[in-house]
This record gives C-alpha cells, sequence and structure tokens, in this order.
C-alpha cells in the first residue's frame, strides 16, 4: 500500500481501491437490472407471438395490463408480433446451448445441495457478475464436468447425457441459419427448457 493510500485509510477516508471496487460492484448490480428489464421485455413480445392475452402475459410477469400494452407498443412500434420461435432442446446455435449448459449446471448444484464445484459460477451468472462469454463458458464446462466426474453415483444419467450433448455441439460449432429471439432470450428458454427436461427424467 502507498503512503497515500495509508494515510487515508488512517484517516478515516477511503482509498481509490476500495472506492473502485465498490462503484464496480454498483455497476454490476445496475447493468444486470438494466439487462434483466430488457430481458423481460423481450419475454413480454415473445409470449404475445405465442397468441398469449396481454391479460394473461400480466398475470404472468406481475405487471398491471396497461404497462404490458405500453411495453409492447415500445418494443415493436410497427404492431408486428415476432413469429414464434422453435423450442424442441436439440438446437445448435451457441446461446441456445449456453442456456442448457447454465441449466444443466444449475440441476447439479442444486441436486449437490450447493456444494458443487459449479455453485459459486451458477450463483455470479445468474446474478448478472459473471456473463456468457468464451472464457466464461469454458470454464462453467470445466467445473460442470468435475461435479460430474467426482458426483457419479449421486447424480442421475440424464445429466450426463446432456453434458455430452451440449459439450459436443459447443465443440464442433454449426453454420446455423438464422434464429428467432436475441441471444439473452434463447439462453434464457433453454435454461428453463434443459431444467424441465432434467428434472422430469429424474
Amino acid at each position: 500500500m502507498s503512503g497515500n493510500e495509508d494515510t487515508r485509510q488512517n484517516s478515516g477516508a477511503l482509498t481509490e481501491g476500495q472506492a473502485a471496487r465498490m462503484l464496480a460492484g454498483m455497476n454490476e448490480v445496475i447493468r444486470a437490472g438494466e439487462e434483466m428489464r430488457k430481458l423481460r421485455a423481450e419475454m413480454i413480445q415473445l409470449f404475445a407471438g405465442f397468441g398469449w392475452t396481454q391479460d394473461k402475459i400480466a398475470a404472468l410477469a406481475d405487471m398491471s395490463q396497461p404497462a404490458v400494452s405500453k411495453q409492447m407498443a415500445k418494443s415493436r412500434p410497427d404492431d408486428r408480433l415476432p413469429p414464434p420461435m422453435e423450442l424442441h432442446l436439440d438446437q445448435r446455435d451457441s446461446a441456445w446451448l449456453e442456456g442448457r449448459l447454465w441449466g444443466l449446471a444449475e440441476e447439479v448444484s442444486e441436486t449437490l445441495d450447493d456444494s458443487a464445484h459449479c455453485t459459486r459460477y451458477v450463483n455470479a451468472l445468474a446474478r448478472g457478475k459473471k456473463r456468457f462469454t468464451p472464457q466464461n463458458v469454458d470454464e462453467l464446462r470445466r467445473l460442470v464436468e468435475e461435479d460430474l466426474r467426482r458426483h457419479q453415483a449421486e447424480l442421475p444419467g440424464g445429466h450426463r447425457h446432456a453434458y455430452d450433448q451440449i459439450s459436443r455441439h459447443l465443440d464442433v460449432p454449426t453454420k446455423a441459419g438464422a434464429t428467432a429471439g436475441s441471444a439473452s432470450v434463447r439462453r434464457a428458454l433453454a435454461h428453463e427448457i434443459q431444467r424441465d427436461r432434467l428434472r422430469g427424467e429424474a
């Protein structure tokens, strides 16, 4: 620690390093909140594309119907609904595969009562402290694979099968055509569908 930082700390003032860490943490929360609001807006459009009424969406989202209507008008000023998305599990674009991996990691973590190696990473992703960069996806894969190897007897076989599928497709990316929905929407959907599939197979 420099002499200036030592003096500020002893006098009760924050150091620049402390202030930077505090502001960085706040920025993470703000960014995560903004990203979540954007994701919710996109999901509202998706549900409308499935033919759900604004009243139904409002009830599910815990919003008022006028708030849903305003959100939809702001998101699609040309008044056109997005085409319905395919929701089958076997899709090969990277965002979909990342969502499947995320869902699998959460199931592994919960099955092992949060003692899994991947638990901290899963929590960081859920809170927006980690993003889906190639490096972070690789690290999550490594942690999930380690949990599957160490806890083979405690985890259902479907977990290993899902991991093998996801990992194989991530290793050999396919040239996917145009996919409906943003990357964040596709991750969120794949995450939920993967978790439901694993629970159904348990």
